[in-house]
């Protein structure tokens, strides 16, 4: 359903994309993953037919993404990470002009997105906060009951309730065999959904794996206080464990598997207090690329 083929797209500072080659199959969900500028916001232009490439080429559902732009968007929903609205339209006036555009008749599924989202479209677009303008997006994105959607970074300025909200929304359309291609910051947003990741870094892919293999690189990271870090220390590096001091406490990152052998070894100093220490997916990639792979 979309296939990107030796896709190269250079920007006069050097940086873009080099050489992509990926496809996503019907019913997939593929989570898009990559530090900021590592070239998932310029693939996704590159799909959507915004922008040439210099090099390869980007399909969707067998057409060229940008010779046959008009003709895909028929059944196309996107979101982009950066959304501009017309200026002077109320949201209720978007969502219909949109709906005329895309001679919607039914508009019972954007009634019922609205209703999810818990948001009313009245008022003026320019006076919606970031997490209003992201509602609408969505709403936009997925009113028309598109067969394949691009999503860059759905979730940006949603509250964790809305955020949920959205991943039941792609569960969902997940199990009515959607094609989905999405980016994300969102460790949780990505295992939840994604059936495969792509990892892109400095604009090339640098790794295609299930959702399982990229939990599996997922450390868990700990805040330790002792009455003797130094000692602590000491311990944990001897057991084999990655520690390092952090102002008064005391840094420690493990696997999964190793939960058991890192309690029984702080069994062997005292603890004055142990806190979770919150992993974002920049963590997951730079573990994942130290590990080396590619």
């Amino acid at each position: 359903m979309i296939s990107v083929n030796n896709l190269t797209l250079k920007y006069r500072n050097g940086k873009g994309v080099f050489n992509l080659n990926f496809e996503v199959k019907k019913g997939e969900v593929i989570g898009y993953l990559g530090p900021n500028g590592a070239g998932k916001t310029t693939t996704i232009r590159a799909l959507m037919g915004f922008i040439k490439p210099d090099e390869g080429q980007a399909k969707i559902n067998g057409l060229d993404s940008f010779k046959d732009a008009p003709e895909i968007m028929n059944n196309l929903g996107y979101l982009p990470g950066e959304i501009t609205f017309l200026d002077g339209m109320t949201g209720e006036e978007y969502l219909n002009y949109l709906a005329e555009v895309r001679g919607m008749k039914d508009l019972s599924r954007q009634k019922e997105l609205i209703q999810m989202f818990e948001f009313s479209p009245s008022g003026s677009i320019k006076k919606y906060s970031k997490g209003m303008k992201q509602k609408l997006g969505i709403v936009a994105a997925f009113m028309h009951d598109p067969e394949i959607l691009i999503l860059d970074e759905p979730t940006s300025g949603l509250d964790p309730l809305m955020q949920n909200r959205f991943v039941e929304l792609i569960q969902e359309e997940k199990a009515r065999g959607k094609t989905i291609l999405m980016s994300s910051h969102m460790f949780e947003e990505v295992e939840r959904t994604c059936d495969h990741v792509l990892i892109i870094k400095d604009g090339h892919l640098v790794a295609h794996a299930d959702i399982d293999t990229l939990k599996n690189s997922q450390r868990r990271g700990y805040e330790i206080k002792t009455t003797n870090n130094e000692q602590a220390i000491d311990i944990l590096l001897k057991s084999g464990f990655d520690a390092k001091p952090l102002n008064d406490s005391i840094e420690v990152y493990i696997t999964g598997e190793n939960i058991d052998n890192f309690i029984k070894t702080c069994a062997l100093f005292h603890v004055i207090s142990l806190d979770i220490k919150a992993q974002t997916l920049e963590d997951v990639f730079m573990h994942y690329y130290a590990r080396g792979n590619k």
